[in-house]
């Protein structure tokens, strides 16, 4: 009995010290987007002076006012919602036709072509050639450039293929096809809807990358009309940092870098707001989809 009740206060302890723990480290990490989001709405001098802690001083959108007066950012905004949206689509459906054949045991080579998946993981020919190769199909300057050359993940391949081994079952597999059921008919009807998790997972993975690329779009565009947002926002950052030569006054100084401040907070706020306002609605399909494997029962 004296076990007993001492093996339950030791857990009571962990369990506070764990709750502390966690505690602490959540509100490391949510203390600069609360800082972000206020700084964004508070006024230069708050945000040149240093006064702004928690919430916002002195609140106002004029950040927001200079971020959208940029022409170039409705422009970019529906340029990344449409990558996000065509590249993601691509992406979940390569994967899934790539994955769930190397899930199945009865398929012959599946060994030899998982290797050379994981081989392109370990090794990459770089920036040059993937460049190169870019240039030669004639994707430079298209829309293509940001979707194609990024259409397939090996790391999220492996992921799905290992939650179609472990979710779906091969006695399952063996009744359809008992029934007359083909294999396309199969992954459509069966595998498909019993797949929601890492459906979600992937979309998510995918969404977010496509969401924040920048780097290709430098290396592959050069029409302005196609750049995503990030690269409108890099590039408004730029324009707006200050030049010694054009500084007249001390205050002068003081209001412009205050603007750029002011600016780069908002424009930090308006690249990840949309990947925060549907990371909700996902979130209880991630939790389950990365927690693939971990436990097998």
């Amino acid at each position: 009995m004296n076990t007993s009740i001492k093996e339950a206060a030791e857990d009571r302890w962990f369990n506070v010290l764990n709750y502390t723990v966690l505690t602490l480290f959540f509100l490391i990490v949510l203390y600069p987007l609360v800082y972000i989001v206020s700084a964004s709405f508070s006024s230069t001098n708050a945000v040149v002076s240093g006064r702004v802690w928690l919430w916002p001083v002195e609140p106002g959108l004029k950040g927001y006012a200079a971020v959208f007066e940029y022409k170039a950012i409705w422009t970019g905004f529906g340029n990344s919602l449409f990558y996000t949206v065509a590249g993601t689509l691509l992406n979940v459906v390569l994967t899934i036709i790539a994955a769930y054949p190397l899930s199945r045991r009865d398929f012959i080579g599946r060994q030899w072509i998982m290797f050379v998946f994981v081989f392109t993981i370990m090794f990459s020919g770089g920036i040059i050639p993937n460049y190169l190769l870019v240039k030669s199909l004639g994707l430079l300057d298209t829309r293509w450039a940001l979707i194609l050359p990024s259409a397939l993940s090996v790391f999220n391949v492996i992921i799905t293929r290992t939650y179609f081994q472990t979710n779906i079952p091969q006695e399952m597999l063996e009744a359809a096809q008992v029934d007359g059921c083909s294999d396309w008919k199969f992954l459509c009807k069966i595998v498909l809807p019993l797949s929601g998790p890492i459906v979600a997972v992937l979309m998510l993975f995918y969404a977010v990358g496509h969401w924040n690329s920048y780097f290709n779009a430098l290396l592959y565009l050069k029409d302005r009309s196609l750049y995503p947002l990030q690269l409108v926002l890099r590039s408004i950052l730029i324009q707006n940092q200050i030049d010694p030569s054009m500084v007249t006054s001390e205050e002068d100084l003081v209001a412009r870098q205050g603007l750029a401040d002011l600016l780069k907070y908002s424009l930090i706020v308006v690249a990840t707001a949309p990947m925060l306002v549907i990371y909700p609605f996902v979130q209880k399909h991630f939790v389950k989809g990365v927690m693939i494997g971990s436990i097998k029962g």
